[in-house]
């Protein structure tokens, strides 16, 4: 059974930092591109940064400088290290697994700035 979970989500003020954690089990890790959705009340999921097997990372336009994903595959885990947090990344924050046409979800971790 393929799993991944979240953590590390919360509630933080402008300006502070959080780091997100996905632990995956059941699918060969290494394999696997791994990414960062969010989606925000009444807007859709998109992405916030991916890096894929290799090790390449991209991200949106409104975190770079900001957010940094990571990997650690001995660890089957992807990170999400994100700083100088704004209210505009509030959202629940969505770990992604993705082969080709082999894709799946985590269930979220809800993330708030706000003072």
């Amino acid at each position: 059974q393929v799993q991944l979970v979240e953590s590390g989500g919360g509630l933080v003020q402008p300006g502070g930092s959080l780091r997100l954690s996905c632990a995956a089990s059941g699918i060969i890790f290494s394999t696997y591109d791994m990414g960062w959705y969010r989606q925000a009340p009444g807007k859709q999921r998109v992405l916030v940064a991916g890096i894929t097997s290799g090790g390449s990372a991209n991200y949106a336009d409104s975190v770079k400088g900001r957010f940094t994903i990571s990997r650690d595959n001995a660890k089957n885990t992807a990170y999400l290290q994100m700083n100088s947090l704004k209210p505009e990344d509030t959202a629940v924050y969505y770990c992604h697994a993705d082969r080709t046409t082999v894709r799946y979800w985590g269930q979220g971790t809800q993330v708030t700035v706000s003072s």
